[in-house]
């Protein structure tokens, strides 16, 4: 999947262990109405690749949706998403959002509803 969006926020890289993880946040804001913040993760040799951006360039961002189970320790099961992103590249100035890879898609209506 990928996502064309302005570079909101970019966070340090921080370590636990031997897992080197940084976070960074893209602006889709196709939807005038109801613009998203979406956040993104880099790990390992990965880490670099927002290095060369600054906040506010349009970027277009390629991930992978990475879902996962844990229990916590009074055994409840608890779930997360991630969005991992592998590749990163300048982007025009054209809309912005995510490119599912279906384009058949009806066209957005007018209701007033948030999601």
């Amino acid at each position: 999947m990928d996502l064309t969006g302005k570079l909101y926020d970019v966070f340090e890289p921080f370590t636990k262990g031997s897992f080197t993880k940084r976070e960074f946040v893209i602006l889709d804001e196709s939807n005038d109405k109801f613009p998203q913040h979406i956040k993104f993760e880099l790990v390992q040799d990965k880490i670099s690749l927002i290095d060369s951006f600054n906040k506010g360039d349009v970027v277009k961002v390629y991930f992978n949706v990475k879902g996962r189970e844990w229990t916590n320790p009074k055994g409840e099961k608890v779930y997360f998403l991630s969005l991992g992103a592998w590749k990163i590249e300048q982007a025009g100035s054209g809309s912005a959002g995510i490119d599912s890879g279906v384009d058949d898609f009806p066209p957005p209506g007018n209701d007033d509803m948030p999601f």
